[in-house]
């Protein structure tokens, strides 16, 4: 098998790209795409041997590949995660309890929180750091402008 290889290192090569490339498809789904830049990595060197600008031996073979996975990893690096990022939503995702209005149980402030039962849970009251508010007291009416775990954001209606 090694004999056969040795003197079919360019068809190896190529038969390599094709796997390790079917294997970050098929396998990973483009989760980690170290085979992605592996597998165009020994085409390219599949490639050069067979076109013959390479040599066809070990040492050429593995040196072309690192250094062609090392390259194809660098020029595509920032084209893969502008597409990555594309799909990435602007603002987060509206909760449904944006926009829920109650009365204080206590003052709260920027450096002082408050709780609120709502729902079966004791959630933490914060001010909301985008408000023109420093305070809100206790029995003023609030609305919710943003939900965290456990904590409400809220500013004064």
């Amino acid at each position: 098998m090694i004999e056969y290889i040795n003197n079919h290192m360019a068809n190896f090569w190529i038969a390599t790209g094709f796997i390790l490339l079917a294997a970050e498809v098929l396998l990973f789904g483009f989760t980690t795409i170290i085979f992605l830049f592996a597998g165009i990595g020994a085409l390219l060197t599949g490639l050069l041997m067979s076109s013959g600008l390479l040599a066809e031996s070990w040492i050429a073979g593995i040196a072309c590949f690192g250094i062609s996975t090392g390259l194809s990893s660098v020029l595509l690096w920032k084209t893969l995660k502008k597409l990555q990022d594309k799909n990435k939503p602007e603002q987060p995702p509206d909760s449904d309890f944006i926009g829920i209005e109650f009365n204080l149980e206590q003052d709260i402030s920027l450096v002082q929180h408050g709780q609120f039962r709502y729902s079966g849970v004791n959630w933490s009251i914060e001010l909301d750091h985008n408000s023109n508010e420093k305070e809100i007291f206790k029995g003023d009416r609030v609305t919710v402008v943003a939900a965290e775990v456990g904590v409400f954001r809220v500013k004064k209606l």
